[in-house]
């Protein structure tokens, strides 16, 4: 079988996304410190104390994602395990749906280029 440019391709496309994801997260730890007043911000008493709890139940998913997408990324590259590639491209669509759906179908497309 030749190979193609198929599982590279869906590989930078995980990749680009998980990093998305935990540059996502830190700013969202970011917020959160800053809302709950843990950086001594005036203002930030009138916040209600369940916002920050909302960002940190928003933050961690997105960080496993973006792990799973970063994963699959360079599993993608190396062209093994095709399962974990897929997930990592699955993850990829949960986060950033435009750029994860064309990264399902070309790791789907180059299952025999895996190892």
């Amino acid at each position: 079988m030749e190979k193609t440019k198929k599982p590279v391709t869906a590989g930078i496309l995980d990749i680009v996304t998980g990093a998305f994801a935990i540059i996502w997260f830190i700013m969202l730890m970011i917020a959160r410190a800053v809302i709950s007043g843990a950086l001594g911000i005036p203002g930030m008493e009138s916040v209600p104390a369940f916002v920050p709890a909302i960002l940190s139940g928003i933050a961690v998913p997105t960080l496993i994602i973006g792990v799973f997408a970063l994963t699959g990324g360079i599993y993608a590259l190396q062209r093994k395990l095709w399962g974990l590639a897929l997930a990592g491209a699955i993850a990829a669509t949960i986060f950033w749906f435009f750029v994860g759906i064309p990264a399902i179908v070309l790791t789907a497309q180059s299952r025999e280029e895996f190892e």
